[in-house]
């Protein structure tokens, strides 16, 4: 008899309408492919040669204020510029190309160089929240910008280029391709049930309990049914929510609660800074309305087996489908269990 447990099967992303393969036999297999080297975690509070710390100068010269508090700047390398002039090309329907404009942000967490989200107060990552806010109202007021997205890429595995406490922020003239799935799929649920389709998910995910890793009175963190990565995880809002400019006083310390346990429970489950690239999905802007959007933060942490074994992405991921072994309920039993107060405390 078929057992989701046991079988290889495959799972529909209901945010996205991709599907995934699970083969849950396949975490039995000897490991002899890459091991990682673990990074060093010995950072200063303080790091004269970092671009971000306060009152350094940063690679095109300018210097950083002696901020006390979250900080944000316009990147000085940004993949987006306000001025890139609009146009096209094409080359007979088949070579297409079209202008791209936006605004990237760079978002200073904390002023002290060594710490990470579950190493910050409650207090401290409601700040950081205020500023997403911020930066949110202020981005979406500008009419040429139709899509804002928050994210941070944590640890050397993930790509990020400087070890100080920081994410992004991209605003595009467009609304980018994943988001693009989200909002169809939301779309359709919401014009077929008039309710939004994480609110239904939510509600069944949270009497199941199967996935639910934390949850306190506004939040759920959850591994997503459909979780292409071994540790991936969703932070969805109870209430149904469009951008986080809407979260109440209470909804923001809620988050930065639940942010701060579930990223607490990463470093606890090998004992390591756990890399990670996490971001907001959200509703797009200046793009009419959009009521089936329900606010929502993804992680996407690279490791497998080990702090030393990381998931790729290869052969059949990238030319057929994306495949996982662990399945995310036996993901989610093991993020259950690790404590949410951080290891170092």
């Amino acid at each position: 008899m078929f057992d989701v447990k046991e079988h290889s099967h495959t799972r529909l992303n209901i945010l996205t309408g991709d599907w995934i393969l699970v083969s849950p036999h396949r975490m039995k297999r000897p490991w002899q492919g890459k091991v990682e080297d673990l990074p060093k975690d010995d950072r200063p509070a303080y790091d004269s040669t970092c671009y971000l710390c306060p009152g350094n100068k940063r690679a095109d010269g300018t210097t950083n204020p002696a901020y006390t508090e979250p900080y944000s700047f316009i990147n000085d390398f940004s993949a987006l510029l306000a001025d890139t002039p609009v146009g096209g090309y094409d080359g007979d329907g088949l070579l297409l190309a079209k202008s791209e404009s936006g605004i990237c942000k760079v978002i200073c967490f904390s002023p002290q160089h060594n710490l990470t989200l579950p190493q910050m107060s409650v207090d401290a990552i409601e700040k950081v929240i205020q500023l997403w806010q911020k930066e949110f109202n202020e981005l979406s007021a500008n009419p040429a910008i139709r899509y804002i997205q928050i994210f941070e890429n944590k640890g050397e595995i993930m790509g990020c280029s400087n070890p100080h406490p920081h994410g992004q922020i991209w605003s595009s003239s467009s609304v980018p391709l994943e988001l693009t799935k989200e909002t169809l799929q939301q779309k359709n649920y919401f014009k077929k049930n008039q309710t939004s389709l994480l609110s239904a998910y939510l509600s069944l995910e949270l009497v199941k309990k199967e996935r639910i890793v934390l949850e306190n009175d506004d939040f759920a963190a959850l591994v997503p049914f459909w979780a292409v990565w071994p540790y991936e995880t969703m932070i969805v809002s109870k209430r149904h929510i469009l951008n986080i400019t809407q979260f109440t006083k209470q909804e923001k310390r809620s988050f930065a609660v639940i942010l701060k346990q579930l990223t607490a429970k990463y470093d606890n489950l090998f004992s390591i800074s756990f890399p990670y690239s996490a971001g907001m999905h959200q509703s797009p802007v200046n793009d009419g309305e959009h009521p089936e959007w329900h606010w929502h933060m993804h992680f996407y942490p690279p490791l497998l087996r080990s702090a030393t074994v990381k998931k790729f992405m290869v052969g059949y991921e990238m030319l057929a489908n994306p495949q996982r072994d662990i399945t995310p309920e036996a993901a989610a039993e093991k993020l259950r269990e690790v404590s949410s107060i951080h290891y170092t405390e």
